[in-house]
């Protein structure tokens, strides 16, 4: 059973934030056209000029600068900020938490487990630039969703899909005997993603990576605690 905080080592230090990294993965396909390929140079880089500095203070000129391209360039693809802004959480945040924290929970028996595994990976590939800069949801949510409904509703979209695909996980690793029979997976699922974007946000105030880490080893004692009573006897048996 897994008790330890995730721990984080050097060598998974990477040149790009985690954030950036997956979202990189998205950008590449085998039959991209030219057009696609400009489309996804400049989600990228407004991406990053989002994160950095939030949406309404994004520059297009600063994110123009960065890809090399014209405004008209942009604006083929791309009408106006909001547009580019909401193709931003459409395409790269949304795409991003599918990959790192709702697709590996896919046929999974343990949910517990793998739950427990994800929070280490996302532990072991964080640097300071990510404490920094905080969660790019959570970041956008607090910043768009009470002046922008575009921006509020894409945004629960991708917490909604997140919330409901751990209690789908966690619902079926009871039936199978891996999570207590006596779990609320509704209420524990929004509570692990609050917990989750909380111990990001207080990481960022504090600029303190280990305090994240302990968040998250906390979390993992959390989901431990979620076991059956008889999980010992049972494991054997399985």
């Amino acid at each position: 059973m897994i008790t330890d905080s995730p721990t984080h080592s050097s060598d998974s230090k990477k040149d790009m934030p985690w954030w950036q990294m997956l979202s990189c993965k998205c950008s590449h396909h085998d039959n991209s056209t030219a057009s696609d390929e400009t489309r996804q140079k400049i989600l990228m880089a407004a991406f990053t000029e989002i994160h950095r500095v939030g949406f309404q203070a994004a520059s297009l000129q600063n994110i123009l600068k960065s890809t090399g391209l014209s405004k008209g360039a942009l604006y083929h693809h791309f009408p106006n900020k909001n547009e580019l802004g909401y193709a931003v959480v459409d395409e790269i945040i949304h795409e991003s938490v599918l990959e790192m924290w709702i697709n590996p929970l896919t046929h999974q028996k343990d949910p517990i487990r793998a739950l427990q595994h994800i929070i280490i990976d996302a532990g072991e590939q964080m640097t300071m630039e990510d404490i920094e800069l905080g969660c790019p949801l959570s970041n956008l949510s607090q910043e768009m969703s009470s002046i922008d409904e575009g921006f509020r509703q894409r945004l629960e979209k991708t917490y909604s899909t997140w919330r409901k695909a751990i209690e789908e996980s966690l619902e079926h690793g009871k039936a199978n005997g891996y999570v207590a029979k006596k779990l609320n997976a509704k209420q524990f699922s929004a509570v692990f993603i609050a917990t989750l974007e909380g111990c990001i946000a207080m990481a960022k105030s504090a600029q303190d990576i280990s305090l994240l880490m302990d968040c998250g080893g906390g979390l993992i004692n959390i989901l431990s605690a979620s076991r059956p009573e008889d999980w010992v006897s049972t494991l054997t048996n399985k």
